[in-house]
């Protein structure tokens, strides 16, 4: 994007509500996201800050008056400057408290948008971090009303650590020492020492302490940058086309330090249970989230991931047919081929599909979506084997046609109605099958198409060999029984077959093992973010622990202790949660292995039974055929009959 665009803005009727074209954007955007969002107060320089993440001097619109310039929220999309395949995308939201506006309730939503939909949420304010600038911060003190973890009554705060994006307090324009007790502290003490609870109960100091302990509760990381002015006070309203020359050492200096741990610090935007997520994803959820809060809802987050993962697995078993598909329809340019090449690119597009799948889904734990792929490349898979077989029959029917074009004009000449004339068509038929035999890129119908071609000439061979008066009855008789030529073809057709249901089994057996290999590296790759997220989000609540009671909270820190150990408890139970239905998709999964591979092994075995019950052709008629052939051989040669 070479500017920004406008994601989310306010319809006539005062609703908020998500532009399709920023939507059409992010749809294009399959890569990771980090996500950057900056809140705050009205004509407080947000803008500038975003434009610096972008590398540029101009960008998001900067304002040179008191009216706010900024309505709803504004989108970037950028190149990640230090994450390779990734995009940064920043988001410049409306200014809170304008006065124009008057409306704080539509200040919430957009603060709580902002929480929802980044990994890092900068907010930005002026001069210092005192208590009224934390008091106009009700925003996150109201948070709960429009964000719900599950839609259960259970007590959640100890949830949002875990959605919530890292915290960033950039205070502009900042002119005061940055001294405790006489001491030099660093910007992130400050901020810690803004954020210092008061002890007590009384209804004043719960109201001091609550905008404070939610901030500390709520974001897993705190970091503070403190601005000093950028330049002479008459400059400060054109800041996008200054000079750098004419900007503060000091104030470019912490832009940098800021910029830089924006990039380096930021993570990407993640969903419960560590999925990431692409610019495809954030759109669907900005425009979920938006609708709900439009609607009068509160965002229930398990329930929008539900629905989003609803969304992206449906999506995920079509592209991996999609991927099955077009790999397929270009191995078809070269039917007919041999079941062993359909059959190994088919393990190989099947396992590629597989892996497009398990990029993209999430939440399958009960592996449906697998299972619909599964079966959707099944079927696919029959009807590309089903069109070779086709192709085979197509092509082995046309070398056939033109082999024995010569004996159909001498049928239709009657060339082989003379004595002697059954041995000739038997040596011209003989001549056809060996001809036949030798041709190349015939496929799996080779000799289903022979034993039908043998079949049809039965016809025609019956009816010479009976007109022919150089046989004797007995001969006849014998010759008039099942041929063996035909016999051995019929052999050689169910050989055949009982050979590539072999090839099927020994597929089918490969397929479902690398997809069980998959969905294993899935489940334990899930696994593993499952746990550094409550790992994640342990941290910080030892962190806000060890903090209160070095500042004498103990009664707050107890308090806490029993919350930890109850957040463990119910990881704990996730886990084993997630642990039991990944074993039972396994179970079905082998399930239905085993109930595909018994039915190929029951048509194995009737073939074996076939081919074991067929009879062999008897002695007196495989000599009879030779002694024959012979005769037929000797004639053409001027030799006489033998005795």
């Amino acid at each position: 994007m070479d500017k920004p665009v406008c994601l989310i803005d306010t319809a006539s009727d005062g609703k908020l509500c998500v532009q399709q074209s920023a939507l059409q954007v992010l749809e294009q955007v399959q890569q990771p996201v980090v996500v950057v969002a900056v809140v705050g107060l009205y004509r407080t320089g947000k803008s500038y800050l975003m434009n610096r993440l972008a590398g540029k001097q101009t960008g998001f619109a900067l304002g040179s008056t008191i009216e706010s310039k900024t309505k709803g929220i504004w989108m970037w999309c950028l190149p990640h400057p230090t994450k390779a395949g990734t995009t940064l995308v920043l988001l410049d939201t409306e200014g809170l408290g304008d006065v124009d506006k008057g409306d704080s309730k539509h200040d919430t939503k957009i603060f709580s948008l902002s929480v929802l939909l980044s990994s890092t949420l900068v907010l930005n304010s002026q001069g210092t971090i005192d208590n009224r600038a934390i008091e106009e911060l009700q925003y996150v003190t109201e948070l709960t009303e429009y964000i719900k973890i599950k839609s259960s009554d259970e007590d959640e705060d100890d949830e949002f650590v875990k959605f919530f994006p890292s915290f960033i307090w950039a205070v502009r324009d900042f002119t005061l020492e940055q001294k405790i007790k006489g001491k030099y502290v660093t910007e992130d003490q400050y901020l810690e020492f803004s954020l210092k609870l008061k002890p007590g109960a009384s209804r004043t100091v719960n109201e001091f302490n609550l905008p404070r302990q939610c901030i500390r509760n709520y974001f897993p990381s705190r970091k503070c940058f403190t601005f000093p002015f950028p330049t002479a006070p008459e400059n400060v309203s054109h800041l996008e086309s200054l000079d750098p020359v004419d900007l503060s050492p000091d104030f470019q200096e912490v832009t940098q330090r800021f910029c830089k741990f924006v990039f380096d610090k930021s993570e990407v935007k993640k969903l419960k249970d560590g999925y990431t997520v692409t610019g495809r994803v954030l759109g669907q959820f900005a425009k979920t989230y938006v609708d709900m809060i439009s609607s009068g809802e509160v965002p229930f987050l398990e329930n929008a991931v539900m629905a989003m993962a609803l969304i992206e697995n449906e999506a995920a078993v079509k592209e991996g047919l999609e991927v099955y598909q077009s790999g397929m329809e270009k191995l078809k340019t070269s039917f007919p081929l041999e079941l062993k090449e359909v059959s190994s690119e088919h393990q190989y597009l099947s396992r590629t599909a597989t892996q497009a799948l398990m990029k993209r889904s999430f939440k399958d734990s009960e592996g449906t979506y697998l299972k619909s792929l599964e079966e959707g490349i099944n079927k696919l898979f029959h009807g590309y084997l089903y069109q070779n077989e086709e192709a085979s029959r197509k092509r082995c029917e046309n070398i056939l046609s033109s082999l024995s074009g010569t004996m159909t004009e001498k049928l239709k000449k009657g060339s082989y109605a003379i004595p002697g004339g059954y041995v000739l068509f038997s040596q011209d038929l003989e001549d056809i099958v060996k001809k036949y035999k030798i041709q190349a890129n015939k496929g799996v119908k080779v000799e289903d198409t022979l034993e039908e071609f043998l079949k049809q000439k039965s016809v025609e061979s019956n009816a010479i060999l009976q007109a022919d008066n150089k046989l004797t009855e007995k001969e006849k008789k014998i010759m008039g029984e099942k041929k063996a030529v035909l016999l051995a073809q019929e052999i050689n057709t169910k050989e055949q077959k009982q050979r590539q249901l072999e090839e099927k089994m020994e597929a089918e057996r490969r397929s479902i093992e690398e997809r069980m290999r998959q969905m294993r590296e899935k489940m334990d790759e899930e696994m593993r973010l499952q746990r550094e997220e409550a790992e994640h989000a342990m941290d910080s609540k030892l962190r806000e622990q060890a903090a209160l009671l070095d500042k004498g909270f103990q009664e707050k820190a107890d308090r806490m202790s029993e919350e930890m150990e109850d957040f463990r408890r119910k990881n704990k139970n996730a886990e084993k949660e997630s642990h039991k239905l990944f074993e039972k998709m396994i179970a079905n999964m082998n399930k239905r292995h085993a109930e595909t591979m018994n039915l190929m092994k029951r048509q194995h075995s009737e073939q074996m039974e076939a081919i074991m019950s067929m009879p062999k052709p008897s002695s007196d008629s495989s000599a009879l055929v030779l002694r024959l052939l012979l005769i037929g051989l000797s004639s053409i040669t001027g030799g006489s009959r033998p005795c």
